[in-house]
Order: structure tokens, then sequence, then C-alpha cells
């Protein structure tokens, strides 16, 4: 993985995708620092030799009709060939003095398509739930493709943390979801 090229962005459209899990953090003093955690994250991603694994930037855009009307965001959008459903959103952007950094996990619901065919009791069990439904060669590769990115952006706000003076111990590792990933 090479460093950001912001002329290499692609559009996405996130309409249909369903968060599964995030993390977030506010770092105080860091506008402007966006490419910087971007590269430090794909450096950290590839010295992890984590397989099949590729990471582009593109432009969100939450649906066709909020799209036209401008609404969108750039994401580094992380995937794995093993998991094609599964989409992991990394965003490191300017909020006033700050520098927003996060991580969504998403699914694709053409995946939730195939469960719902399988079986009405799953699809409405929820997605907290529907993990599940996976076999654990599944359940062992999307918790180790989440934890490995979580882990590598969690590096990559540390070294800013550092490079800000500031003390990584007060980043709150934990996230949102039902992996609970810390």
């Amino acid at each position: 993985m090479e460093g950001l090229k912001p002329s290499g962005i692609v559009p996405k459209k996130l309409s249909e995708e369903k968060v599964l899990d995030s993390w977030s953090i506010l770092v105080e003093n860091g506008q402007g620092k966006s490419m910087e955690v971007y590269n430090d994250f794909l450096n950290f991603i590839k010295d992890s030799n984590v397989p099949e694994i590729e990471a582009k930037l593109v432009k969100v855009v939450p649906g066709w009709l909020k799209g036209l009307f401008g609404k969108e965001r750039e994401y580094l959008m992380v995937t794995t060939e093993r998991l094609k459903d599964y989409k992991i959103y990394v965003c490191a952007r300017d909020y006033g003095n700050y520098l927003d950094v996060q991580w969504y996990l998403t699914c694709d619901p053409g995946f939730f398509s195939k469960v719902f065919k399988m079986g009405a009791a799953i699809y409405t069990m929820g997605l907290s739930n529907l993990i599940l439904s996976f076999d654990i060669f599944d359940q062992q590769d999307l918790i180790a493709f989440a934890t490995s990115v979580h882990h590598s952006l969690l590096k990559a706000v540390e070294k800013l943390f550092q490079r800000l003076n500031q003390d990584p111990s007060k980043i709150n590792r934990k996230s949102r979801g039902f992996l609970g990933i810390s």
C-alpha cells in the first residue's frame, strides 16, 4: 500500500450498508493532520502483513438523493477478499480545532438478503445477532480483520498524540458495536 493520492478518489454510495461496529476519537489541536493519520495507518496495515487487504480513498454519499444535494465525505475504505460483504470506512477530518478520527464496520445488505432467504428468523433477530449465523471461520476472519484495522488506526492516532505532546493513555480503545474490539 502506497501513500494516498487525492486524485484517485472513487465515488461510493452507502445507502444500503448497515453499521455493525464503530470507534471514534476527537484529537485536540489535531486539525490539518488527516493525511498524516491516513498514511501512518496505511503503513501500520502494510507492516502487519494482513492477508488480502486493500484500502482506497472513496467519496461517500449516504444515498442518491442526499448525494444530489452535495452531502458527501471522504473515507478510506478498507476491504478484504475473504469477507466481500464487509467494509471498514476510516475517516480523519477536521472538526474545528480537532481531528475527528473514526472507523465504521459495515455489511452490505446483499448478504442480509441471502440470509433472509435461508431463514426469516435469523434476519429478524437484528444485526447484533447476525454473526451467530456464521461458521467459526467466518467469525474468526471478521474479528481478525476488524481488530487489525482498529489496532493500526490506534497506532496512527497514538503517533499523532505523541507528535502533539499529548498523553496517548487517554485514548478510549474499545469499539461500540457487537464486536466490542479493544
